[in-house]
């Protein structure tokens, strides 16, 4: 994460050094209108992950990985299909990757995270929301930090064409897809 202009403190809580993503503890999600009535939701796995903070968020970067073939949405026919060609096409695409390349604070907790996600290939600029958590000490004596995001992303964008027209009109799938992730990271001795 690199600060556009200035410097920008460490959210309250969080200390310089390197925290892991803890995967047991993290998740992605997504949601997509379905026929342009209903939604479906599903998430991916995040395999792994690093924050890597330093004085101030200038000096400060966010790297994660996530796992296409753990994708689940409670429909094992339609998890076979997003796992094709004709969606993620995981025998020929593996990981996604996210690289942070810009932060900005937007509010007490909120910042923006602007980073390069990866997905089949294609890489595109997206803009995370996050709200921070807060951290605490957990049970084992690990210092954990939370937070959430989300982002909008077009379909389009990343290679992701594949649809069917409906018979009354418009499409099975949009093009729209919302992904929101909820974090768990833990400060690294």
């Amino acid at each position: 994460m690199t600060a556009t202009t200035g410097t920008t403190a460490l959210p309250l809580g969080l200390t310089a050094g390197t925290w892991a993503i803890d995967p047991s503890h993290t998740e992605a999600s997504f949601t997509v209108r379905h026929a342009g009535i209903s939604k479906v939701r599903g998430t991916i796995a995040v395999t792994s992950g690093t924050l890597v903070l330093g004085d101030d968020l200038a000096d400060s970067s966010l790297t994660a990985t996530l796992d296409p073939a753990t994708v689940s949405t409670g429909d094992a026919n339609r998890d076979g299909h997003l796992l094709s060609g004709d969606f993620f096409d995981t025998a020929t695409f593996g990981q996604w990757t996210f690289v942070s390349t810009a932060v900005r604070q937007d509010g007490p907790t909120s910042y923006v995270i602007t980073g390069d996600l990866t997905l089949r290939g294609v890489t595109r600029s997206v803009d995370l929301e996050t709200e921070f958590a807060g951290t605490a000490v957990d049970p084992f004596g690990n210092l954990r930090a939370g937070a959430e995001a989300t982002t909008t992303i077009s379909r389009k964008d990343f290679g992701l064409t594949w649809n069917a027209a409906l018979e009354a009109g418009g499409v099975l799938v949009s093009d729209k897809v919302r992904i929101d992730l909820d974090v768990s990271a833990i400060k690294q001795a």
